[in-house]
């Protein structure tokens, strides 16, 4: 739903833990700078797995080099990582 109302997209950064959204950094300000997706390379490179800081990382590469043919790698790549649930909870 929040997809429909234009308030999330499908790819894009996730939304962070609330804890870690209270930290002001340069590299949260740049997060801001787009809106949240469903789902984001950290879903599809290990989730859990991955340290704090690469998430970060992942999501400035995906900021900075937005298309939509990463788009589309990113939707493909989520219902394995999904499936598999590498790095779930």
């Amino acid at each position: 739903i929040n997809v429909l109302k234009g308030e999330m997209a499908v790819v894009g950064p996730r939304p962070l833990p609330m804890d870690e959204a209270k930290t002001d950094t340069k590299l949260q300000r740049l997060r801001m700078t787009v809106k949240p997706g469903l789902t984001c390379l950290w879903q599809v490179s290990g989730r859990t797995e991955i340290p704090y800081e690469e998430w970060l990382q992942l999501d400035v590469f995906y900021i900075r080099n937005q298309s939509l043919r990463l788009d589309l790698e990113i939707v493909l790549r989520t219902i394995p990582a999904v499936l598999s649930m590498r790095g779930a909870y």
